[in-house]
């Protein structure tokens, strides 16, 4: 019961979250991002439900629009992660040799570098240049090892199993019995990978954001908090300001959360019941 109820409520939170951040923005033909739309400084009122700032801009649909893009840009980055990590992962934990030794070196020298301060150094050297897509595509690069190494300790066990080696002498092919008779009994790990990664990527870019190193000009969960504290949110007083962006991230990070935990315990609930 605890485990569905924790699903429940974390399903719940990103549906609110999705489902916001697709219908909402069409009830609006502005741009959140143009500065002047409005009056500044405006309070709570049925019209600014969560005020303007000092930007002339209306705080809730700021928020609306960067939930919008960090999840776009979470689920793309998981996406590609998720697909290079558990191809890669499978494939050398069923090849074995010296695909094996290649593949795992390649992981083993992404996971030794220390992410964080390479992510600043080459969000430094493109500030101000950096597209949406140059953002993901480094979040990518520096996201898939781990998840690789995973698969492939899961395919080293896998491939010993029976109903390998069945398929093997029945006549399937390398790939066939990679993604037909391994790939089922890791997908569940995959989901929740997929989750966990949607968690890194937002995590990166807001923490990429906040310090002024991401792209600035669309909104997201950390450029709004950025904009929010060098405009002096705090001090002036305009909490709406500084706590939205601050609020929505920890809701959408204990959404993603419980969905992750949840589905992981289910499945795990499950198994052992079969």
């Amino acid at each position: 019961m605890k485990t569905n109820l924790r699903l429940k409520i974390g399903v719940t939170l990103l549906a609110i979250f999705v489902l916001g951040s697709l219908i909402l923005p069409y009830f609006t033909h502005l741009n959140p991002t143009a500065q002047g739309t409005y009056f500044k400084n405006l309070p709570v009122s049925w019209k600014h439900p969560l005020g303007t700032n000092s930007l002339g801009q209306d705080i809730f649909w700021v928020i609306v629009f960067a939930v919008r893009n960090s999840l776009l840009l979470g689920v793309s980055v998981s996406l590609i992660v998720n697909l290079i990590s558990i191809t890669l992962g499978l494939t050398a934990g069923y090849s074995g040799g010296w695909v094996d030794r290649l593949i795992m070196t390649l992981c083993d020298s992404f996971i030794t570098i220390p992410t964080l301060p390479i992510l600043i150094i080459l969000a430094s050297l493109i500030k101000g240049s950096a597209s949406f897509l140059t953002i993901g595509l480094i979040l990518v690069a520096f996201g898939w090892a781990w998840g690789a190494r995973t698969t492939r300790s899961m395919a080293l066990s896998l491939r010993e199993r029976e109903f390998v080696h069945m398929a093997r002498f029945s006549g399937m092919g390398h790939f066939e019995i990679i993604f037909k008779e391994i790939f089922p009994y890791v997908y569940t790990y995959g989901i929740v990978g997929f989750i966990n990664t949607i968690l890194y990527a937002i995590n990166t870019e807001a923490s990429l954001a906040v310090i002024g190193l991401s792209n600035l000009s669309v909104p997201t969960l950390g450029s709004a908090l950025y904009w929010a504290l060098n405009y002096n949110a705090l001090f002036t007083k305009q909490y709406t300001w500084v706590l939205s962006p601050v609020v929505a991230t920890v809701l959408l990070f204990l959404g993603l959360f419980l969905t992750s935990t949840g589905y992981n315990d289910l499945f795990a609930a499950r198994r052992g019941r079969s």
